[in-house]
C-alpha cells in the first residue's frame, strides 16, 4: 500500500502530512514508527493525519515519531492550517479544526506565516504548565551548556510526572519580551529542532512568573522566530495564540511496508 504524503517544516519542527479524509490510512503506530524513522523511513519529528469531522473543517490527528498519539501539536497545528489550506480540507484562509486537545481556530496570514488560537493553558504551578500538553519550564542562564538529551530524559522520567511523563523546555529569559528555548520533547525522547506548545508554556510561565509582557518573541533551537500574544489576568490565560513561519519541503509517496522490513 502506498500513500502520498507532504513533508513540511514549522520553524524546524518538521512533519510527515497525509491527507486522510477517505479514512484509509492505517493509524496504528509500528507504520507510523517505521515512515517517521531518519534512516529507513521519511524522517520527521510528527506524523500528521487530516481526517473528516463533525465539529469543524477537518480533525488532526497528531503521532509522535514513536508511534503515540499526543492531543495536540503547536508547530504541527500551524502546518496542518497551511496543508489543509492546500489540499482542500480548508476552503479558506481562515479555518478551525478538530484535535484531541479542544477545536483550534487558524489563520493564514501568507504564504509563510500561520497563527493559531490556542486552547487555553491550565494546571499551572511552579515552572509547570498544559499548553494543551504537559511542559516543565527549566530556567538557565546559559542555554548552550544545557546536556538537553540527558537533564531533559531524567526529568521527562520522573516519578514527579509518572506515569505519562513531560515535555521539558530549557529556557532563557530576556525580559520584557524574549525568551530562547529547547524542548525534549515526550514521544520524540529527543530534543527537537523547535516545539510549539513548549514556546507557548515558556512565554505563559515568562509572563506569570518571570517578568516577560505580551507579545513574546521566542527562539527556537533551529534559530526561527515564534510569537506569543495572549491575555492574563494574574491567575488564567486566554486568547492566546502561536505565530510563525511554516514550509512545504517536498511531497512523496511512501511504502508503507517499510514497516514490515523494519521489524523483521
Amino acid at each position: 500500500m502506498k500513500v502520498k504524503f507532504a513533508k513540511m517544516h514549522g520553524a524546524g519542527n518538521d512533519f510527515i502530512m497525509i491527507d486522510d479524509r477517505e479514512e484509509q490510512f492505517p493509524c496504528d503506530g509500528r507504520r507510523i514508527a517505521a515512515m517517521a524513522a531518519r534512516r529507513t523511513g521519511v524522517g520527521c519529528e510528527g506524523v500528521i493525519v487530516v481526517q473528516p469531522s463533525s465539529k469543524a473543517d477537518f480533525r488532526m490527528r497528531f503521532f509522535n515519531p514513536d508511534g503515540s498519539e499526543a492531543e495536540l501539536c503547536g508547530n504541527g497545528s500551524r502546518c496542518v492550517a497551511a496543508f489543509a489550506k492546500l489540499v482542500g480540507a480548508a476552503k479558506g484562509k481562515v479555518m478551525c479544526f478538530e484535535t484531541p486537545a479542544g477545536i483550534v481556530d487558524a489563520e493564514i496570514l501568507d504564504e509563510n506565516q500561520v497563527k493559531i488560537w490556542m486552547p487555553n493553558p491550565k494546571d499551572m504551578a511552579d515552572d509547570f504548565i498544559n499548553s494543551g500538553v504537559p511542559h516543565k519550564i527549566v530556567p538557565v542562564e546559559n542555554l548552550a551548556k544545557v546536556d538537553v538529551e540527558g537533564e531533559g530524559r531524567r526529568i521527562r522520567l520522573s516519578d514527579e510526572f509518572a506515569p505519562f511523563g513531560t515535555n521539558v523546555d530549557f529556557v532563557s529569559y530576556r525580559p520584557p519580551h524574549k525568551v530562547s528555548v529547547r524542548t525534549y520533547e515526550r514521544g520524540v525522547e529527543a530534543e527537537t529542532g523547535a516545539c510549539g506548545t513548549g514556546s507557548v508554556a515558556a512565554a505563559c510561565i515568562g509572563v506569570a512568573q518571570h517578568g516577560l509582557k505580551f507579545p513574546v518573541q521566542v527562539k527556537t533551537a533551529e534559530g526561527y522566530e515564534l510569537v506569543v500574544e495572549g491575555e492574563f489576568d494574574g491567575k488564567e490565560f486566554c486568547s492566546v495564540t502561536l505565530t510563525g513561519p511554516v514550509k512545504m519541503v517536498f511531497e512523496g509517496s511512501i511504502d508503507l511496508d517499510v514497516a514490515d522490513v523494519v521489524s523483521e
